[in-house]
């Protein structure tokens, strides 16, 4: 982003005539105002990117104009200019918002100079809110890809509980975007600028539970050479986001269960508390009220972590968002491989996409979606890119084991049947071209079909 457009103010009409002649050959698009009054009327007129104003005028002074400047026009860079330079006036200048100062007599150089890193400073203002964006879009609930009714109602009660402290329980399949989901209701809540802190609980080394998660001083065991802060104090007023909660040891369930019920920790070796605060989002993909059950996690901490549970269901029983969230993440996949152009599905290889099961989940169709591009080469990604890449996982829901059966015509029935799946899957479900690969009449595979009550994806 270049500052092109520059008002020059100076009652001195020398002063100012130089300056904008010399901005114009450097390719600015500058005008001139000979009076603090005139350059506001210019501005409320058009538009201008950097304003260069002289500090001492009759009526409306330097200063004055800033401060309105910065108030009705805050994007605008503003450089003052003054024959009278000292420390104080430059020091009340940038106070008020001015980006540099220039003192009279000046150089041409010197002009540009500023210039430039007055534009040098908007590129990488604008570069960061380009990127603030980008993140608050990635991790906003707005910016999450959802048509069906159950996603739908998931983000409806996501923005609801990000309004407040209370404690969430996100469960649901590998790969379905738990910690997505979650890093956009910390976005969203009062806590948004604090820190966003996750962490694997089945990733980290049951010897180091504790003094991740707790801390420790120096000298609490072999390797404790220094102090170290843990995860709790780290998340301080923010979000700590437990995943794979399930993992956590019996032992140590007691000890996070008394860090969020009480909101204090001890640091291994120490024996004094430290008050904490962060507000708790787990996630797992195991049933925890089961493993409550069979005594594997404590019922106690479950209904501390689980004051609204949110379940997100796996991608095979939300079929309405296949189809928005393969355009989204070919979007993420474009932008990451930095093509020449952007990456669009045809039709066949969409209705093959439609038609997979999905194991791997959101996680395995932008997998999926990357590999595809990265083999074929080309922008348009058709189902002879995407089919085979499908069909080396497609066993494990087919070919299951046969079931301990002895009867060989009931045995040749559940052979034929999976067959038929099989062929059907990899045919996207033409029957015809299904027929051909089982050498079968079309008529005798219709027949099949409604026998064994295969289903077919509408």
């Amino acid at each position: 982003m270049e500052l092109k457009k520059i008002l020059v103010v100076d009652d001195e009409n020398s002063v100012r005539n130089m300056i904008t002649v010399l901005l114009q050959k450097e390719q600015f698009d500058a005008s001139g105002a000979s009076s603090g009054e005139e350059a506001l009327q210019i501005l409320g007129e058009r538009p201008f990117d950097l304003v260069l104003c002289d500090i001492r005028m009759p009526g409306m002074d330097g200063l004055e104009v800033l401060s309105t400047i910065r108030s009705l026009y805050p994007d605008t860079t503003v450089i003052m200019m003054s024959a009278f330079g000292t420390v104080d006036l430059a020091v009340e200048a940038m106070k008020q918002g001015a980006y540099d100062y220039i003192s009279k007599p000046f150089k041409t150089d010197e002009i540009l100079l500023t210039l430039r890193k007055a534009q040098e400073r908007e590129s990488l203002r604008r570069e960061n809110i380009m990127l603030r964006e980008q993140i608050e879009e990635k991790y906003s609930l707005e910016g999450v890809v959802a048509r069906s009714p159950a996603m739908v109602k998931i983000l409806d009660t996501a923005k609801k509980v990000a309004e407040y402290q209370s404690h969430v329980l996100i469960t649901g399949e590998s790969g379905t975007g738990k910690e997505v989901l979650a890093r956009a209701v910390h976005n969203l809540s009062p806590r948004k600028d604090g820190p966003f802190v996750g962490v694997n609980c089945g990733a980290v080394p049951p010897t180091l539970l504790e003094s991740e998660f707790f801390g420790h001083v120096r000298g609490a065991f072999t390797d404790a050479v220094s102090d170290k802060i843990g995860l709790f104090e780290e998340a301080g007023e923010g979000t700590l986001f437990l995943d794979e909660i399930g993992e956590l040891p019996l032992d140590v369930q007691i000890k996070f269960l008394r860090a969020i019920q009480e909101s204090e920790i001890r640091r291994v070796g120490e024996s004094t508390t430290i008050k904490v605060n962060p507000r708790i989002i787990a996630a797992t993909a195991v049933d925890l009220e089961r493993a409550v059950r069979e005594g594997k996690f404590r019922e106690d901490l479950f209904y501390r972590l689980s004051v609204v549970p949110i379940h997100i269901p796996p991608l095979r029983e939300r079929k309405e968002d296949i189809k928005p969230l393969a355009e989204h993440l070919l979007g993420r996949v474009s932008q990451r491989l930095g093509g020449g152009g952007p990456l669009v599905l045809t039709k066949e290889a969409m209705k093959a996409l439609m038609s997979y099961p999905w194991p791997g989940n959101v996680r395995e169709l932008e997998n999926l979606l990357e590999r595809a591009a990265i083999l074929s080469g080309s922008s348009e990604l058709g189902e002879e890119q995407i089919v085979p890449l499908l069909s080396g996982v497609e066993d494990r829901f087919v070919d299951e084991e046969a079931p301990d059966e002895l009867s060989i015509k009931k045995a040749i029935r559940d052979i034929e049947r999976r067959l038929i799946v099989k062929a059907l899957q990899k045919t996207m479900y033409n029957r015809s071209k299904a027929a051909r690969l089982l050498e079968i009449s079309h008529r005798a595979l219709l027949y099949k079909i409604k026998d064994y009550e295969v289903q077919i994806p509408k």
